[in-house]
């Protein structure tokens, strides 16, 4: 892997980071742009034959890592709008991927879980992902994998970073 001249390993302390360039700047922001499409890729094609989307993707992922979690934690999640969860959520239970239940201690709560079949389409989902992650950090190796964690935590608002951390707690 080419020295990208953006260090190897911990700056001393007070070491500026004006070594990045605008030109190294965007060529990461073009990286990015161009993982994701890859990233997205098989699951796209796969939510396409059963006229999903990528917010369906997004709750079955959620759901399956939190079971049990509220509409309002998702809503939180996915930072999108009730009416586009509403939308999304009853497709979702109406193709019998997802049930909702309503809250034991709150009964204005809805608690979603996957159905088996959700439970199977999220596991096709994941899988390719899961097989594209897997063969990119074993060419990177640890350290770039640790080191594009890092990078990728400090993209992240600080609330999503919370979200983040809630889940990674919970593996």
């Amino acid at each position: 892997m080419a020295d990208s001249g953006m260090g190897a390993g911990p700056r001393p302390s007070g070491e500026s980071l004006l070594f990045l360039t605008d030109d190294q700047l965007r060529r990461g922001i073009e990286a990015m742009f161009f993982a994701y499409r890859g990233f997205t890729a098989d699951p796209d094609r796969i939510l396409a034959e059963k006229s999903y989307g990528r917010a369906h993707h997004r709750a079955l992922h959620f759901v399956h890592r939190s079971p049990g979690t509220t509409v309002n934690n998702l809503l939180n999640i996915l930072g999108v709008t009730k009416q586009s969860l509403n939308r999304v959520l009853r497709t979702l239970i109406e193709d019998g991927l997802v049930q909702s239940k309503v809250g034991v201690q709150d009964r204005r709560e809805r608690h979603l879980f996957l159905t088996e079949g959700g439970e199977a389409l999220e596991k096709v989902l994941s899988e390719a992902q899961r097989k594209r992650m897997r063969a990119a950090y074993r060419e990177a190796g640890p350290e770039a994998v640790a080191g594009f964690r890092q990078v990728l935590q400090q993209i992240m608002d600080p609330e999503m970073r919370k979200h983040f951390d809630q889940l990674k707690d919970g593996m």
